[in-house]
């Protein structure tokens, strides 16, 4: 049955000169609120309540008084938190250096890693052949303990920054390998065959399509080996016995003086670093990730 729209009659008709005045435009849906306008201002004040800080703050004072009582039963073990806190007030500025030094091999480490796997991953998930050559020495090199071969490093390089920049960057290599090459292959073939269809070459598809879709496995990586970078320059300073700076090399000489104040507090300043490491990680992913969904959902959350 088709609808027949109404007929105006003659009469009814308006002239030109008679018109009614136009309508105001009756407003759409309210738009949608600006993630800066509601989500941001929640962010900011959201620590201000007590649910957010004092789980937390409970946890530490736990942990501070379990950290007292094994310390009055097994002062050899454990030194008190005050004596922590002395050392590492009384000389800030020496463990700030040697956290410098650290840091600094870290963080060297970590960029050599991270460019040499970025491009063999490329090779690795554009071209067979590198694929089933690479893959299983990779493979190999990560299962073999880095403390190990530690020593023969330290022998091989002499006690400079050398043998400290490839222990760290054995030890980060493998994951941002595995990530970045599952991301690079992890593409839709719906995608792909868009692509094509529009005489893409390799490089494009590589630059626009794999690389963007390759970025939140590659983040994910960087989390993951940002605080494995800090524990790799510590163990390439524990095993150069020689070495003259350095969190690790501070480690070792109060052990052997039995200084345990100076070794919980340089444990401590490590910890510290590889947490601040990590926010900068996060940090950088938001800015890079805002338009991928998992940012989106961590900000709603």
């Amino acid at each position: 049955m088709s609808i027949v729209p109404e007929q105006v009659a003659p009469e009814e008709q308006v002239a030109p000169d008679q018109a009614a005045p136009a309508q105001p435009a009756v407003a759409g849906p309210p738009a949608e609120p600006s993630r800066y306008s509601l989500k941001h201002p929640r962010s900011r004040i959201g620590w201000i309540r007590p649910a957010v800080w004092l789980p937390l703050v409970a946890m530490l004072a736990i942990l501070a008084a379990l950290w007292q009582w094994g310390a009055a039963k097994l002062p050899y073990l454990l030194p008190p938190l005050p004596s922590i806190g002395r050392s590492l007030s009384d000389d800030f500025g020496y463990y700030l250096k040697n956290a410098g030094i650290t840091l600094g091999e870290a963080a060297a480490g970590l960029a050599i890693s991270f460019v040499a796997a970025f491009v063999l991953a490329v090779l690795v998930s554009e071209v067979p052949v590198v694929r089933r050559a690479v893959m299983p020495i990779a493979v190999v090199l990560n299962v073999t303990p880095v403390v190990a071969i530690a020593p023969a490093l330290v022998v091989a390089f002499g006690f400079g920054a050398t043998p400290k920049l490839v222990i760290t960057a054995l030890i980060c290599f493998f994951p941002i390998l595995i990530n970045t090459t599952t991301g690079l292959r992890s593409v839709p073939q719906q995608v792909l065959q868009v692509y094509r269809t529009m005489d893409a070459s390799r490089l494009e598809m590589l630059a626009y399509v794999r690389v963007p879709n390759a970025l939140p496995y590659l983040f994910a990586a960087l989390r993951i080996v940002s605080p494995l970078s800090v524990i790799g320059a510590v163990v390439a300073e524990l095993s150069a016995s020689g070495s003259t700076g350095g969190l690790g090399t501070v480690i070792s000489t109060a052990s052997s003086m039995n200084n345990l104040a100076v070794v919980y507090a340089s444990i401590f300043v490590l910890a510290l670093m590889g947490v601040l490491v990590m926010l900068v990680i996060t940090l950088a992913e938001r800015r890079a990730l805002h338009w991928h969904e998992s940012s989106s959902s961590d900000r709603t959350k």
